[in-house]
């Protein structure tokens, strides 16, 4: 059996087990006394209470805001489930505290919101937000993830990210950065075809523009999108063309095709009319747009990056999310604004082309070097908190994202490459 295949039963029982479910709290102070008792809780507690009451960054220095990330969902676009609820989002939402813990040792609680409305959504979590040190909004559907992250990014004075939007453009951008690379192209000079006009395809293109991206073509249910169209929100309006075209015209002498979309949406036909070594990303998942293999039969020379494990170059948000809010919270970050965001797909693109650890080589059972089949980092690459966390915190700091002074980048490094680096802002 692939190790990557699982049976319902199997599934079920790894959910249940003695404990059920896939998270749980630890105390991190000793707690075994009467004095343990009167420090962590009364009288002792008071002290700190009153000092954050005097200056409110104090909770950083005293609580586990320091570590701690709400994974927030209403449950409105779960994976590749849809609309199943708050409740039944539950699992997917511990499983990215999971996530979060293990790859850059952020602490986590998943929080399921029961509600469509999006200001009562954004009330919620704006009420909850002192507890934490930042917000990851998930499986939110669109249009509405818009507007939520929107609200609350301008209402909360700690980060907030959509990973579903962001955490897609930030690693397919860092593998656009390496394929271009290999192909001596410029990212100026190219043609982005987006096939889908969903969360994550708008929040992609739109990172792309920042990047420098000067020609995109997104292609939505009912064709390519351009302003002779009705029936376009305000999202989709930001990457209307001109003219109508056809798909075969979008695709003709594209360089690049980002597929968030779901299977059949492009075809075999459609990137034959791509230019000479294409840049070809094929992101639906679980059942990509096309398959690799059928990619390759037409377009020998192209460069494919799936959402799947079991194929080269996946576009993982796993390389993402977790060093963000990494960095982000460790500088006390405000916001995680654009720059913060290219600087994570810099990072990530630079990672990729360094020599790889052998560890890498035997995890994966093959040789790993750059090169068409290998544009981005594997998740389990231990360099990524380092590498990834560090250029965010910098590039908070450079863009004026915290008020945080005196931070030292280089010690800051030195200390989350330990084995556990939880509150490393100290």
């Amino acid at each position: 059996m692939n190790q990557g295949t699982v049976t319902n039963e199997e599934a079920l029982a790894y959910h249940e087990g003695e404990r059920p479910g896939k998270i749980a709290t630890l105390t991190t102070k000793s707690f075994e006394t009467q004095r343990d008792l009167s420090l962590a809780y009364t009288p002792g507690v008071a002290v700190p209470c009153l000092a954050i009451e005097k200056n409110p960054s104090d909770a950083y220095r005293y609580t586990a805001k320091a570590n701690l990330v709400a994974v927030i969902s209403n449950g409105t676009a779960v994976l590749g489930l849809g609309d199943i609820g708050a409740l039944a989002s539950k699992p997917v939402m511990e499983g990215k505290a999971v996530l979060f813990k293990k790859f850059s040792d952020l602490d986590a609680y998943d929080i399921e919101v029961d509600t469509k409305d999006i200001e009562r959504f954004c009330s919620v979590v704006e009420a909850i937000a002192p507890t934490f040190g930042g917000i990851n909004l998930e499986d939110i559907k669109a249009p509405e993830c818009f507007e939520i992250e929107k609200r609350l990014v301008a209402r909360l004075k700690i980060p907030v990210m959509h990973d579903d939007q962001h955490g897609t453009a930030v690693i397919s951008s860092a593998a656009i950065i390496n394929a271009c690379k290999i192909t001596e192209r410029l990212i100026s000079d190219l043609r982005v075809v987006v096939v889908g006009a969903g969360a994550a395809a708008i929040s992609c293109a739109r990172l792309y523009r920042h990047m420098g991206v000067k020609t995109i073509i997104m292609i939505d249910s009912k064709g390519v999108i351009h302003f002779g169209r009705d029936d376009l929100n305000e999202y989709k309006e930001e990457f209307a063309v001109k003219a109508e075209i056809t798909q075969q015209q979008a695709f003709q002498d594209a360089d690049v095709v980002v597929g968030l979309s779901r299977p059949g949406s492009f075809s075999v036909d459609d990137i034959r009319l791509m230019a000479p070594d294409p840049i070809i990303f094929t992101l639906a998942n679980p059942t990509p747009e096309l398959f690799p293999d059928d990619v390759k039969r037409v377009r020998p020379d192209a460069i494919i990056a799936t959402g799947r494990s079991d194929f080269p170059n996946q576009v993982n948000n796993v390389l993402g999310f977790p060093f963000i809010f990494r960095g982000a919270i460790d500088v006390h970050a405000t916001t995680i604004n654009v720059e913060m965001k290219i600087a994570a797909a810099e990072a990530l693109a630079k990672l990729a082309r360094s020599e790889v650890p052998d560890y890498i080589h035997e995890i994966y059972n093959t040789k790993v070097e750059f090169g068409k089949e290998y544009i981005i980092p594997k998740p389990f690459d231990k360099r990524l908190i380092v590498k990834v966390s560090s250029a965010v915190a910098a590039a908070a700091i450079r863009t004026g994202a915290t008020k945080l002074s005196g931070f030292d980048i280089k010690a800051y490094k030195k200390k989350i490459s330990q084995p556990s680096c939880g509150g490393c802002h100290k």
